[in-house]
């Protein structure tokens, strides 16, 4: 079963980062008592715009712009700050 599937079970309106397979890491078990949503690597996320030509920071600045700033409703997925990433 692929990640994709095993949150759609829980939440069939769950968003995905599209492009980011490779950095998705999990879901939370619950938002504020409500449905479970996808949740992402920051970095992971960066590495992946960085193999697809990107600078660090231009990576970094479409990612926040583009990717983690772009809400889409109640079940956008999270992105996650690794202790690393500061």
């Amino acid at each position: 079963m692929s990640f994709r599937d095993e949150l759609a079970e829980l939440n069939p309106d769950a968003l995905f980062a599209n492009g980011f397979d490779e950095a998705y890491i999990g879901f939370t078990e619950k938002l504020w008592g409500g449905l479970p949503v996808a949740v992402y690597s920051r970095r992971k996320c960066i590495e992946v715009l960085m193999r697809g030509g990107m600078s660090d920071e231009e990576a970094e600045e479409f990612f926040e712009f583009n990717v983690a700033g772009a809400y889409v409703g109640r079940f956008t997925p999270l992105f996650l700050v690794d202790r690393c990433d500061d």
